[in-house]
């Protein structure tokens, strides 16, 4: 990671679920966060203009602006750095924050060849948005999380408690902002 990027400990994850909540939610994280900007359900200009207006927001609160997508589409919407699958984290990045999603040791793995800058690993806890499903558990992350040559971001049922809980500096969350 570039020393002009310091990774934040706290990180919003954008989605359709908290789409209304957002400005609030940035607006009430510690000065020097971070902004994880998906919204897969927006397309084109749509999502263009909701990805701007949040960036302004969070810039003037101190945070990073991380996009979901590809090393190009950061650049060219001037994001402070880009989220994805560690397959698709690729040497052509540089002043970029990679973080790579992972899931499993395999994507652990993945994103170590990749030299991904973070990893945001999930489920840790069950989570609102996939009921029922299965989730890593505070041992099965932390046994996971020792695999990883980069920092390793808490994602999944997380909030400011659970991070407490679970005694990790690093954590995200989609709702429990």
């Amino acid at each position: 990671m570039e020393q002009r990027h310091r990774l934040p400990a706290i990180w919003l994850v954008t989605d359709a679920r908290n789409d209304a909540r957002l400005e609030q939610a940035l607006r009430r994280l510690p000065r020097g966060s971070g902004l994880i900007f998906r919204h897969y359900h927006l397309h084109g200009a749509a999502r263009r203009a909701r990805f701007e207006a949040l960036a302004r927001l969070a810039r003037a609160r101190g945070h990073l602006v991380v996009l979901a997508g590809t090393v190009v589409e950061a650049r060219r919407w001037g994001a402070d750095g880009f989220y994805a699958s560690p397959r698709k984290l690729h040497p052509g990045r540089a002043g970029l924050l990679a973080i790579a999603t992972a899931h499993s040791l395999r994507e652990i793995g993945q994103a170590n060849r990749s030299h991904a800058d973070a990893i945001l690993l999930s489920p840790v806890f069950p989570t609102r948005s996939h009921p029922g499903a299965p989730s890593l558990g505070a041992t099965r992350f932390r046994l996971l999380a020792r695999h990883a040559r980069m920092p390793v971001v808490a994602l999944g049922g997380m909030s400011k408690r659970r991070a407490r809980a679970l005694a990790w500096e690093n954590w995200a969350a989609i709702d429990g902002i």
